[in-house]
């Protein structure tokens, strides 16, 4: 599904440039659990925002599903990220002034589906998350794992095949926590490939697959094919 080869990603601050990503090799296929996981300024949130097609590397090359995203511009990337990526963030990016139910229908309003097949769609999506009573409520109205679902909603209301959580847990108390990443083994085991963005170990080691990466390289991928953990 995903396939990442000698990516370098430079940014420019005044005369003074920095790669956030210094050459990256990646290879996710189709139902995969991975997370990613290192420390701050390591690279991984920028691993994540080109997964994402939310950013665009310096140089080397991403295919996902086959497709060259190198090549595509704004619209073409924004299409990408409306069918076949769900996001999931730290901070949930909920707008207060929304209920639950309006904030799932969102993406499928960019995504141009009509207001009765979004609105079917979004409340399907709430009731898989355990908020069908609480659709109607604001963010404010909701604590920080309903509102965590809430996010998890509308990342699922366009049914894309990759989910992409960036510190999922972060902003949740120990039992939250748990309750969204037993949603995340879920996920997994309906089908969507996943990637999880983290910091915390105890939460990077219950996907399948763990890669860490430092300094904007990968340094260790434990996938089960190669023979356990490798070292990079």
């Amino acid at each position: 599904m995903i396939v990442i080869r000698d990516m370098i990603k430079t940014y420019r601050m005044g005369e003074v440039s920095l790669n956030a990503l210094n050459g990256i090799n990646l290879h996710i296929r189709p139902k995969e659990f991975v997370s990613i996981i290192g420390p701050s300024g390591s690279g991984k949130s920028t691993l994540m925002n080109m997964i994402g097609c939310l950013d665009t590397a310096t140089s080397g090359t991403y295919l996902l599903d086959g497709m060259p995203i190198e090549s595509y511009n704004e619209d073409q990337l924004a299409e990408i990220r409306n069918k076949k990526i769900g996001f999931i963030f730290q901070g949930f990016n909920l707008l207060q002034k929304l209920t639950a139910l309006e904030n799932v229908e969102l993406p499928l309003i960019y995504a141009g589906v009509s207001r009765g097949e979004r609105h079917r769609l979004a409340k399907a999506a709430l009731e898989r998350v355990g908020l069908g009573e609480r659709m109607y409520h604001k963010p404010t109205e909701l604590s920080g794992g309903q509102q965590q679902r809430v996010a998890i909603a509308r990342a699922l209301s366009s049914r894309p095949p990759l989910i992409l959580a960036d510190e999922p847990t972060g902003n949740l108390d120990t039992s939250s926590g748990r309750e969204v990443m037993a949603m995340m083994h879920e996920l997994h085991q309906e089908g969507n490939t996943i990637v999880l963005i983290t910091h915390d170990s105890k939460v990077a080691e219950q996907a399948e697959r763990v890669i860490w990466i430092q300094d904007g390289k990968i340094t260790r991928d434990s996938a089960p094919d190669e023979g356990g953990v490798t070292e990079a």
